[in-house]
């Protein structure tokens, strides 16, 4: 990456895309399941690559898009994940019903984001022919790997550290 004069005078935060020691939760819908499957699968590849453990990782399954949100609300519940993965393929029919499920699940995905905190790279896939989805499942999917292990770490690097100055019970 290159910078300029004015961004070498300020503190650059870098990108880091180290996975180790953070913990990531995927939810992938079953729906166009091919897709969604090679979508997880090039994910926790990528999450391996990147050097999260594979015990460090797990794996929901939903029935479509829409249940998506609702996974992952209830995962960053837990406070037991640093980032997670949302995986889906969305592909336009007949009906008015792809833009309802596409338009729902991304806003339901952010909200959850911004509601908990909680880093979540959006990989629901929304395309008009299954021989789209195919092409990029497995680019998405490792695209997410790293997009949630980027801003995991990001996450933790903005969080301030608490110091709290322990007190005698003499004073």
């Amino acid at each position: 990456m290159t910078t300029s004069n004015n961004e070498q005078a300020v503190g650059v935060l870098d990108i880091d895309l180290n996975g180790q020691d953070l913990r990531v939760g995927i939810v992938q819908a079953r729906f166009n399941d091919e897709h969604c499957v090679a979508l997880s699968t090039a994910c926790i590849e990528e999450l391996i690559k990147l050097g999260v453990s594979p015990s460090d990782i797990k794996l929901v399954t939903v029935p479509g898009a829409l249940e998506i949100p609702f996974a992952l609300q209830k995962m960053a519940e837990t406070g037991e994940f640093d980032g997670l993965v949302a995986l889906g393929a969305v592909i336009r029919g007949e009906t008015y019903h792809f833009e309802l499920v596409s338009n729902e699940s991304a806003a339901g995905i952010s909200r959850i984001s911004i509601e908990t905190g909680l880093p979540i790279a959006n990989g629901v896939l929304t395309c008009e022919t299954d021989a789209q989805a195919q092409v990029r499942a497995q680019v998405k999917g490792a695209d997410c790997a790293k997009t949630v292990v980027e801003m995991a770490n990001l996450a933790l690097a903005l969080t301030p550290d608490i110091d709290f100055e322990i007190q005698s019970s003499q004073e």
